[in-house]
């Protein structure tokens, strides 16, 4: 039925554009030299006009009635500032572009042929190209400046009284770790990875023997966080939509980011009505077949639930005995194509030759 449909219109057009080739064709061997222009002229210079009201009602009707759906509700401090500065912008493209479609229409509605009259020709106009050349410099100098400061404020130094927690996209899921009771993350070699240390802790640190490893993230509500990012095979995005959170997990080149929760999982869950709302960590970048799945929860306490929380977690070496058990000297950074990729992030690991 859609194919016969499609075919009928297909058929229509046709019959309509030899229609008017045999008007011209008629006008040609009558030996008329005047050009034939036709009713449709008028026709479509109307038309303009009122695409551009039913066009704009509906643009605005969209507007209103999906204004609320646009962004997901915010729970982090810069994130507040990142929806501030994505208004910004969609309303100065929105100026751009009313203006832009008022003059196409209008325009085409005003200049319509008409007998006798002919177009001015413009070639050029210094004072005109500087306007509209300088204006969007200045508009998109502007903008390009505050997205620069929000970005290096969540990329650069985190406060220190940051909680601080790693997580490594692997495919096809996600892994997370915090620091043990002396508050800093142990080195990891990619060498060491089995299937049971599949970090790759290097146990011959001693930073790396109270590491957490727990199946969920819990950050606590009002205080900074620091997320060291990694990747364990290809490039995964790190993607917490309602923090406005989002980077690349890159293999080899660790990088982070910091922010701040400003509402608890179950104060978001009454926000927004769903009793099973969570949080989550998920995948941006495609990256294999089961990226769909690529997610994992996290969960924003109060200070005494996230204390509570952090205190029942057991170390990977508690959980795991056997490894210091089977414990092997780690494998020498200075030996030809050794790489280890310590905790900190500020610089990628080097290959030495």
């Amino acid at each position: 039925m859609k194919l016969a449909l499609l075919l009928a219109g297909i058929l229509v057009l046709v019959v309509l554009g030899l229609l008017f080739r045999i008007q011209v064709l008629n006008a040609i061997y009558s030996g008329s030299t005047k050009r034939q222009i036709g009713g449709s002229n008028k026709v479509n210079a109307l038309l303009m006009p009122l695409f551009l009201v039913l066009g704009g009602g509906a643009f605005a009707w969209s507007i209103l009635a999906y204004h609320e759906e646009t962004l997901i509700p915010v729970a982090s401090i810069h994130g507040v500032k990142l929806d501030s500065m994505f208004w910004l912008s969609m309303g100065i493209i929105m100026v751009a572009f009313v203006v832009t479609q008022i003059l196409l229409f209008v325009y085409a509605y005003k200049y319509q042929h008409q007998e006798g009259k002919r177009a001015y020709f413009f070639p050029h106009n210094n004072k005109i190209e500087i306007i509209w050349t300088v204006i969007p410099a200045v508009v998109m100098a502007v903008l390009i400046f505050n997205g620069w400061k929000q970005w290096a404020d969540i990329t650069g130094p985190a406060p220190t009284e940051s909680v601080v927690l790693e997580v490594m996209g692997k495919q096809f899921n996600w892994m997370v770790r915090y620091p043990g009771a002396d508050g800093q993350l142990g080195n990891v070699n990619y060498r060491l990875i089995d299937a049971t240390n599949e970090w790759g802790f290097d146990f011959n640190d001693k930073r790396s023997l109270d590491d957490l490893t727990p199946s969920d993230i819990h950050v606590p509500k009002g205080r900074p966080v620091l997320v060291k990012i990694r990747a364990r095979d290809v490039i995964h995005g790190m993607y917490m939509p309602h923090f406005r959170a989002q980077m690349y997990a890159v293999p080899g080149m660790p990088t982070q980011f910091w922010f701040t929760p400003t509402k608890t999982t179950e104060e978001m869950r009454t926000e927004v009505g769903n009793a099973n709302f969570n949080y989550e960590l998920a995948c941006s970048q495609i990256c294999g077949r089961g990226h769909f799945a690529m997610k994992m929860n996290v969960v924003v306490d109060d200070e005494i639930d996230y204390a509570a929380w952090l205190a029942k977690q057991k170390a990977f070496t508690a959980n795991h005995p056997e490894v210091l058990a089977n414990l092997k000297p780690a494998a020498n950074p200075a030996a030809p194509g050794a790489v280890t990729q310590a905790a900190e992030p500020t610089k990628a690991p080097v290959l030495k030759p």
